[in-house]
């Protein structure tokens, strides 16, 4: 998740859910949040945050979900300096920090990898 904003709840809902989907559907699946998604890998954020204005179901609700459904979560190493985090500061569901080169490696040197940007 590169350009999904956690200041528009709306954006949030699509890519988690279809990770969720993915993962049901026995598919590993990485979610890594780089940018400004970094924010929903800290403890408090997406707690706060809602798909819907109203619903009962949280971000991080969505996100818990998702990781109950086998969805493995990453924090780009950037983010940590840029919104002031330490590894202590993310959430339980974040399986660890990745840096850019994971991601250009993985999809350019693994032919079994499929992105999908949000």
């Amino acid at each position: 998740m590169v350009n999904t904003d956690p200041r528009n709840g709306e954006e949030l809902g699509a890519p988690i859910f279809q990770a969720t989907v993915a993962a049901a559907m026995d598919y590993e699946v990485d979610v890594i949040c780089t940018a400004t998604a970094g924010r929903l890998m800290k403890r408090g954020v997406a707690e706060n945050l809602y798909v819907k204005e109203g619903s009962p179901k949280s971000v991080y609700d969505f996100i818990t979900d998702a990781h109950e459904a086998g969805v493995k979560f990453y924090c780009c190493s950037p983010n940590l300096d840029l919104f002031d985090m330490t590894e202590d500061d993310l959430i339980p569901e974040c399986e660890g920090i990745v840096g850019g080169a994971h991601v250009i490696e993985t999809v350019m040197e693994d032919d079994e990898v499929r992105v999908l940007t949000y």
